[in-house]
């Protein structure tokens, strides 16, 4: 099942129809309290993030669910120029963002690149290819992998990143969370199965 697709904006239009739809469906999937609070939860953070975003941005906000694993999806077209694109591709996976704390700091980098400062943090895209056409992935389950791969070699700021991410609401209730960027269009799929 897919739900309505709601326009939301970082100016917080429409986020209280977000929250509402994911209310509805937890009432139409008959989840129970517990689940429907934690659907609630994780549409409560999305929205933050997009509140989070600086500027006049729009998104698509919708949830799809089968076999009891839900999908919130938040799709956002952004103004990433080709260098800017370049620049988040090429991270190294040893550098360190202190712009981007925390999980939801990391994922807002996703949303909103700035090319005067480091796009993203610590081992997020191994092995992308760069082009402003190529589509890049990052997934929370791959992250946290790494981050234990990291600390295992005592590499620097891995334990501090791991502490954020163990901080993190969404890190705790999320299944995993998967950041797609394909072009000009930045999507967020937080995965929750029940």
């Amino acid at each position: 099942m897919k739900s309505d697709v709601i326009t939301v904006s970082s100016g917080g239009g429409h986020m209280e129809t977000a929250l509402q739809q994911a209310e509805k469906v937890a009432v139409y999937k008959e989840l129970p309290e517990k689940e429907g609070l934690q659907l609630r939860l994780l549409t409560e953070e999305m929205m933050g993030l997009m509140r989070s975003i600086a500027g006049d941005t729009e998104g698509a906000f919708w949830i799809e669910d089968q076999d009891q694993v839900f999908e919130l999806h938040l799709k956002v077209r952004t103004a990433m120029s080709e260098g800017q694109r370049d620049q988040l591709i090429s991270v190294s996976s040893e550098g360190k963002n202190e712009a981007a704390r925390g999980l939801m700091g990391k994922l807002r980098e996703f949303f909103l690149p700035a090319a005067d400062k480091p796009t993203v943090s610590v081992l997020l895209f191994p092995g992308a290819s760069p082009g402003l056409y190529s589509t890049l992935t990052w997934s929370m389950e791959d992250y946290r992998q790494q981050l234990e791969k990291s600390r295992a070699a005592n590499q620097a700021g891995a334990q501090e990143a791991w502490d954020e991410l163990e901080k993190s609401v969404v890190a705790h209730v999320a299944d995993d969370v998967k950041v797609s960027i394909k072009g000009m269009n930045a999507e967020m799929t937080i995965i929750k199965k029940f």
